[in-house]
């Protein structure tokens, strides 16, 4: 849970530095660079991790990969990161840059699983019913999954909706094993 606070707090300080420079688009593109060259490389990642190499090494290899790419605005903040050695939780930081830019924007992402997959249309109509149900954009992430049965389930946040077949069979089977056995 201390990951997650410091994650939350370095990636609100980017948020408020982002604001008052009116970027927070250029630097929310520079973090999906980033994010996608951490996760494809494990090399970099354990470079991150590793408590042996000194903060003036890690700042130099960044500057190397990231240097070009990015935007100098986040480029100072990796290395502020780095410098405080908490080059460990960039991604986390990240994943936090990215939902609060959410938060602001008005959007909610939405985890849906069905039992099949969607058609367009189908998912017009699901984003539209979220959307109103939220009362804020959605992004939806679609996953199919054949066990549910039939159905879907919808997950906001830390709120579940379940509505697949699987579950109400569960609920139908708990309601007769409460009965028990029939006394006439």
């Amino acid at each position: 849970m201390k990951n997650m606070r410091v994650a939350r707090r370095y990636a609100g300080a980017l948020m408020e530095a982002s604001e008052e420079t009116k970027s927070i688009d250029s630097a929310a593109a520079d973090l999906e660079i980033v994010r996608s060259i951490l996760r494809e490389s494990r090399e970099l990642r354990l470079l991150a991790l590793s408590p042996v190499v000194s903060p003036a090494k890690k700042a130099a290899v960044f500057r190397a990969i990231f240097g070009a790419r990015i935007g100098k605005g986040t480029m100072d903040f990796i290395d502020l990161v780095i410098a405080k050695q908490r080059e460990a939780h960039l991604e986390e930081i990240i994943e936090q840059f990215f939902l609060l830019r959410d938060e602001k924007m008005g959007i909610v992402s939405v985890d849906v699983t069905s039992a099949v997959e969607f058609t367009p249309s189908q998912h017009a109509d699901l984003s539209n019913e979220l959307e109103r149900y939220t009362k804020k954009k959605v992004r939806i992430r679609m996953n199919v999954d054949s066990a549910i049965k039939a159905g879907l389930i919808v997950r906001i946040g830390d709120t579940v909706l379940d509505a697949s077949m699987r579950r109400q069979l569960e609920l139908l089977k708990a309601r007769f094993l409460e009965g028990g056995p029939s006394t006439n």
